[in-house]
């Protein structure tokens, strides 16, 4: 049996052919807010990301503290396989940590 996890998206993850090729399918999400942080961009060379992707130039969180920053994403449940299928995706490069959402709700996001 598999539980249902909420995953933060923000990049390369909300975008259809990176969620086929990293889930099997596409994701269903509601618009959510992260405070404290900022969007900022990376160019990164991981072969998994840039190749999904598309391209080396990804977007990255950067922890501020500050509440007034906010990034606006989308907030997808996933399972608990299909966590395991992101931390393979963003592994090479990001961490994922638990954050708590605008709306309240608990979930995951990769960050640098």
């Amino acid at each position: 049996m598999t539980s249902d996890e909420l995953l933060f998206t923000y990049g390369s993850l909300r975008r259809p052919e990176v969620q086929l090729d990293t889930f099997g399918r596409l994701l269903r999400g509601e618009t959510d807010v992260l405070t404290g942080y900022t969007l900022d961009h990376a160019e990164i060379h991981a072969h998994r990301l840039s190749s999904a992707a598309g391209s080396t130039v990804h977007a990255v969180l950067r922890p501020t503290g500050n509440p007034l920053d906010k990034v606006v994403g989308t907030a997808v449940v996933v399972t608990t396989e299909e966590l395991d299928a992101a931390d393979e995706y963003e592994s090479t490069v990001f961490r994922r940590i638990p954050v708590t959402l605008a709306s309240g709700r608990p979930a995951w996001v990769y960050t640098v």
